[in-house]
Parts: C-alpha cells; sequence; structure tokens
C-alpha cells in the first residue's frame, strides 16, 4: 500500500504566503489587476498596465482614487497611501507605469517614462473603474507625489479630456510644475509644495498657478520649511536624482499631517 506523505502545514502556508507576494509584487494586502494604456491626446498608448486595487469593505459602490507612484515606483510609500485612503472610504488603484517600460525607477533617468506618457494609463486607468460596479460612475480622484504629482498636474490638462472619462479632481504633491505646458488645468486640483524643495522647486508652481487660464480651479498650499518627500516618515536622507545631483528628503511634522487634513477634505468635497 502506498504511504501518502503531507508536508509540513505550516510549510506550506508560507509557501502560498510567498507565492501571493511574488504574484501581486508584494502587495499581500491588494489584487493584481491589469489594463490596457489609452492614447490621449499626445500621450501615445503605452504597454499593458499592471496595478494594485484595494478597497474598503462592504458592497459599495465607492469613490475611487488612482494613485499615482513617485520616481521610485511602488513602494512602502505607496502602499501608505493606499491603506489610509481605503480607511477613509475609497476604492484604490495603483497603476505600476515604470515596469512595463522596461524599468524600476526613473529618479536619475527623468526621460526615461515621462508624467506625459504616464497620461495613457491615467485613461486606461479610468476606462477600468467605469467597468466596475462598486466604483461610483463618474467620480473618480488622483493623487500622485513628485512624478506622480507632475502626472496629476499632466492628467488635469483640458487637452487631455479626463473629465469627460470621470476624472474629477487631483491632488499634487510637490510635483514638477512646467508653467510651459501645464497651464490649461480644467479640474480641481490641490498642489502641496515645499519651498526648500531642492528637487521639484516650489517657484516653478507659484509661476504655473499665477499663469493658469482657470486660477479659480487649483488650489495652492506651499509649506516654508518642507522639503521634497514631507510627507514620507523616514529618516532624513540625501538621493540621488538627474546626473547625480544630490537631493535632501526630510518628513515635516507641520507639514505632512496638514497636507493628509487638507487632502482628506478636498476629496470629501468633490468626491462625496
Amino acid at each position: 500500500m502506498a504511504v501518502l506523505l503531507l508536508p509540513n502545514t505550516s510549510a506550506m502556508i508560507r509557501a502560498i504566503a510567498i507565492a501571493v507576494l511574488v504574484l501581486f509584487g508584494g502587495h499581500a494586502w491588494a489584487q493584481g489587476v491589469s489594463f490596457p494604456s489609452v492614447a490621449v491626446g499626445t500621450s501615445q498608448a503605452g504597454p499593458e498596465v499592471k496595478g494594485w486595487i484595494s478597497r474598503p469593505p462592504g458592497d459599495g459602490p465607492f469613490p475611487a482614487i488612482i494613485l499615482a507612484h513617485s520616481c521610485a515606483g511602488v513602494g512602502r510609500h505607496t502602499d501608505g497611501w493606499a491603506k489610509l485612503l481605503v480607511g477613509w472610504g475609497y476604492f484604490v488603484l495603483v497603476p505600476a507605469s515604470f515596469n512595463p517600460r522596461g524599468t524600476k525607477a526613473v529618479c536619475t533617468t527623468p526621460g526615461v517614462v515621462t508624467p506625459n506618457m504616464r497620461v495613457a494609463d491615467i485613461a486606461g486607468a479610468l476606462d477600468y473603474l467605469a467597468t466596475r460596479p462598486d466604483v461610483v460612475k463618474g467620480k473618480v480622484g488622483i493623487i500622485g507625489h513628485s512624478h506622480g504629482g507632475s502626472t496629476v498636474i499632466r492628467s488635469a490638462q483640458s487637452s487631455f479630456a479626463l473629465a469627460k472619462r470621470g476624472l474629477v479632481a487631483g491632488v499634487a504633491y510637490y510635483p514638477g510644475c512646467n508653467p510651459q505646458f501645464d497651464a490649461g488645468i480644467d479640474i480641481p486640483v490641490l498642489l502641496l509644495a515645499g519651498d526648500k524643495d531642492d528637487w521639484t522647486p516650489s517657484d516653478r508652481c507659484r509661476k504655473l498657478v499665477g499663469s493658469l487660464a482657470r486660477g479659480d480651479l487649483v488650489e495652492a498650499v506651499y509649506y516654508p520649511e518642507a522639503y521634497h518627500s514631507f510627507d514620507a516618515k523616514a529618516v532624513d536622507r540625501t538621493v540621488s536624482g538627474a546626473g547625480g545631483k544630490p537631493h535632501r528628503l526630510v518628513y515635516d511634522t507641520v507639514a505632512a499631517p496638514d497636507a493628509e487634513a487638507r487632502t482628506r477634505a478636498f476629496l470629501a468635497k468633490y468626491l462625496h
């Protein structure tokens, strides 16, 4: 008679857990999804987008947030924000824009994937969310940090018409502002920047806001003592940007909670 040898149960559970982490890129709390990148305006369609969704308990439908990662890609900072937003009652979609384009990060190579390219991913994300019965139709916001913040500013441009796809508001944390190309904002935007930011200078955002055709749509807040990445709870550090230029990243105990409170109130105003 053959004897069936069962593997150690705890070892099997660990193996399954590891497989889940690998499948979802380390995001065991979320579900992996994919959807097409969609050409809009000057943004050409990219490769199929991989991403993660997470949602509050219950059947919904829920207002949704697209969370645009920084130049470092999806990581601990993105996860923290996704969990926070779910706690506020939002369905969250995190598109991973870099890996399908053959890179993990663009902090030192910003031209490899640009915010303009990522707009096609945002358009695809909006189309995907429109197919879900657990998402409120026409009630989608976007939040982005740094490179993701620049993606928010780009996505808000009238030339891309993402409002017609359900995008109603955006929050841009310390974005790289481009006064020459981004003056056509046509949805409400909350812009949060630090005056000591040496990576995405706040002066360029001031110039952008001053050039807007619809300046009433942008609420800009500038924190006098804040550096880049002021909301990320990490030790003070210096990292390299394009050309090896050093940039200081500092968590700000004043700016971070204030920006979070403003973000929550802003989203509630436009998504509920």
